[in-house]
């Protein structure tokens, strides 16, 4: 029976889709479902009950003598009302077992979550262990080429006896690199020797050449003289 109002909810709420959106759906069906004002044939249950109800009142509101048919309009909302009821208490004990499917679907939740947790940390626990797997694979992997690579060296002495050799080459070196050393800082030296001998060098023949120049310009002056001179002697001899 729930199935098939579920069927029904189900055809009104894609018949409504068409005129209303899934909000207003919603409302309606939990409003027709709180009041039963629908059903599928004849009068809405609520209405036919309060049309029964308001029968029976407005007969026990009149002055006249009419016991009988009260009864019999109180007998008929009574069983109107019996009627009524039943749908309500089948639909009390649906929501009931829709709790208890609830309950008992948060129970599973819960036990769900639970697993999950549980399986999660298993999870990262597995995680853990792989990552230190890796590790001491990876340590093992360089341990086994570092190995390799030792075997694949030469034996001590031949290294030791290698070792010798360069050390001797180191020392030639060393002693061809201080005789290079020294023999640059004489070269050095007899460069700046160089250096200062020809600055002295350049001084004395600049030296030189202002005494050459000072001297020519007193032979030139002194043959300017000896010329103003002559000059002056033989324009007195044509004088006299």
């Amino acid at each position: 029976m729930l199935g098939k109002g579920r069927k029904v909810s189900g055809r009104e709420t894609v018949a409504a889709n068409y005129a209303f959106g899934p909000g207003e759906d919603d409302v309606i069906i939990k409003h027709r479902l709180l009041t039963r004002t629908t059903t599928t044939r004849g009068e809405p249950p609520l209405k036919k009950l309060q049309r029964k109800f308001t029968s029976f009142v407005l007969e026990v509101e009149k002055d006249e003598d009419n016991y009988n048919d009260c009864a019999k309009l109180s007998k008929a909302f009574l069983q109107e009302l019996s009627t009524f009821e039943i749908p309500l208490l089948k639909s009390k004990a649906v929501i009931d077992a829709n709790l208890r499917e609830k309950e008992n679907f948060n129970e599973l939740k819960d036990e769900i979550n639970r697993q999950r947790s549980l399986a999660q940390t298993d999870i990262e626990y597995l995680k853990k262990q792989l990552e230190e797997s890796k590790i001491e694979r990876q340590h093992k992997e360089e341990c086994e080429a570092i190995r390799k690579l030792i075997s694949a060296q030469p034996p001590r002495s031949e290294t030791q006896k290698s070792i010798r050799e360069i050390e001797k080459e180191i020392a030639a070196l060393e002693a061809e690199n201080t005789a290079g050393s020294r023999l640059l800082e004489l070269r050095k030296k007899q460069f700046a020797l160089l250096l200062h001998v020809v600055d002295e060098l350049q001084n004395t023949i600049e030296e030189d050449q202002k005494s050459l120049i000072e001297e020519m310009r007193m032979v030139t002056e002194e043959l300017k003289n000896g010329m103003e001179d002559v000059n002056g002697g033989s324009e007195a001899m044509a004088v006299d």
